[in-house]
């Protein structure tokens, strides 16, 4: 197939496209900077840019639609643009989408979601949401995007795939995410601060686990359906903290804070439709997962001094 996947260069979107050409498709990046290989085609597009995502998506069999404002941080600082991008973005993708005829638009969406979720745990994808409790502008954002692939399937029958990610972590992960933060306090030897008392949990999923799932998603079952992609157990902030001494194996010091407003406490959500459906379940525990990550950031940043050395 060929295969588009905006947020191509990013930190998911690169191992989805790792995983897609591990599959034997052909991959267009469309992203605003260039890919992190050069075996794809790459096609500089903006998300706010209807004519120029309807070019680029003209030849295209699926899109996957990874693009977004993803850091919560942000969002909340900057609640207008994540609006912009996350929603009016995900209305071109899917306009592009049905002027081009795009067989499938796979929808990158969140466990966030179910922040404002009602009803007994664990929660699958028919678990009603109470819009008040969402809590959050990027929630809010997502929930936006996902109605908005439903609405294009219904009026304008334009197929979709809703993919509702658990938290990732790995390598290439944005120097701003909690983990890579985290990381670099403690070989730094500053103290480590998290917000709120460190009970908060998240089911983190290893990135390439994830990516493996967006292979399976291009099957007719997964058509005009909503998997969770969740990881196999929740891990509190306060365990990610623990893994980090443990791998690093140095004295760390933590302290803790106010909790962030409309913060995710974590909700416990179910995978099971995803493996019964797709045959997809995460095989990477979270301490091995934090040491792949690990032996990548410490080589990583030995080859960022080395590059510096040289010049």
């Amino acid at each position: 197939m060929r295969i588009a996947v905006t947020g191509g260069s990013g930190f998911i979107g690169s191992h989805v496209v790792d995983r897609l050409i591990d599959a034997g498709h052909t991959l267009f990046v469309l992203d605003t900077r260039p890919p992190h290989r050069p075996d794809v085609t790459y096609r500089q597009v903006d998300l706010s840019d209807l004519g120029g995502l309807v070019q680029a998506t003209r030849d295209i069999d699926v899109v996957f639609h990874l693009a977004a404002v993803s850091n919560v941080n942000d969002a909340y600082d900057h609640p207008v643009g994540t609006v912009r991008i996350n929603v009016t973005g995900t209305v071109n993708v899917f306009e592009a989408s049905r002027r081009n005829g795009v067989g499938r638009t796979v929808l990158a969406s969140t466990v966030w979601v179910y922040a404002g979720a009602h009803g007994d745990a664990p929660l699958d994808e028919d678990a009603p949401f109470h819009l008040p409790s969402a809590g959050h502008i990027y929630t809010s954002s997502k929930i936006a995007s996902e109605l908005i692939a439903h609405n294009y399937n219904e009026l304008y029958d334009t197929p979709f795939t809703i993919l509702r990610y658990g938290i990732p972590f790995g390598p290439r992960m944005r120097e701003q995410l909690v983990i890579p933060r985290f990381v670099q306090m403690a070989l730094n030897g500053d103290a480590i601060t998290v917000h709120g008392d460190g009970s908060q949990f998240r089911n983190y999923v290893y990135v390439e686990d994830l990516a493996d799932a967006h292979v399976l998603a291009l099957s007719d079952d997964a058509e005009n359906d909503v998997f969770n992609l969740e990881g196999a157990e929740p891990i509190t902030i306060r365990r990610v903290t623990e893994a980090i001494r443990d791998c690093l194996d140095i004295p760390m010091e933590v302290e803790f804070g106010e909790a962030r407003p409309g913060d995710y406490a974590g909700k416990e959500v179910s995978a099971e439709k995803v493996k019964r459906v797709l045959g997809w379940v995460p095989t990477t525990t979270f301490e091995d997962g934090m040491r792949r990550y690990l032996d990548w950031y410490l080589a990583d940043a030995q080859a960022a001094e080395a590059r510096v050395s040289e010049a």
